[in-house]
């Protein structure tokens, strides 16, 4: 596999957080682990929240600190995932969607990209002091649950979640 890397938010990549947020507008495609991306447009503004989110003093109190990461190929630089990292639950994380969120770009889809960044996604949840992370995926993404089965997820049952009228497989990865 290309070397990739996960980071945290940079102004360097603004235009691609304009791309990156249009492929998934005009797929109609759920925006999972971008954070605030669906209602931002605004590249920076993107930024400054997402680097806000982490402080728990500046998080808004309906949400938990969370850590953004961009998923980049190095060989070109391109921005083809995104993944969160929710540092605890509130009631709606415990019961639906757990402590990360993720998605791939549209277009960098089938290569990869989503096992292996879950994978370099999990040391840093050690560091903040998770050792069991829960993720769910909709039942019948099957790529989403080979993604979290590769990295040693646990099913544990399926939810249906009333907002979005879909049903949600949960998975424990004991670090």
């Amino acid at each position: 596999m290309q070397e990739l890397i996960l980071i945290r938010p940079t102004s360097e990549y603004a235009s691609q957080i304009v791309e990156y947020r249009q492929e998934f507008l005009d797929a109609g495609d759920s925006m999972d682990g971008m954070g605030p991306l669906r209602r931002i447009s605004n590249p920076e503004e993107y930024i400054q929240i997402c680097l806000d989110h982490e402080d728990p003093l500046k998080v808004p109190s309906h949400l938990v600190p969370a850590t953004q990461f961009f998923f980049i190929r190095k060989s070109d630089n391109r921005l083809v995932g995104m993944i969160q990292v929710r540092h605890c639950f509130n009631d709606y994380l415990e019961k639906y969607a757990g402590h990360i969120g993720y998605s791939v770009r549209p277009s960098e889809r089938r290569n990869g990209y989503a096992k292996e960044m879950l994978k370099m996604a999990l040391p840093f949840c050690r560091e903040i002091g998770i050792d069991k992370v829960m993720i769910t995926c909709i039942d019948g993404n099957i790529g989403s649950e080979r993604t979290i089965l590769a990295n040693g997820g646990v099913y544990e049952y399926t939810i249906h979640e009333p907002n979005n009228n879909e049903d949600l497989k949960r998975f424990w990865i004991t670090l």
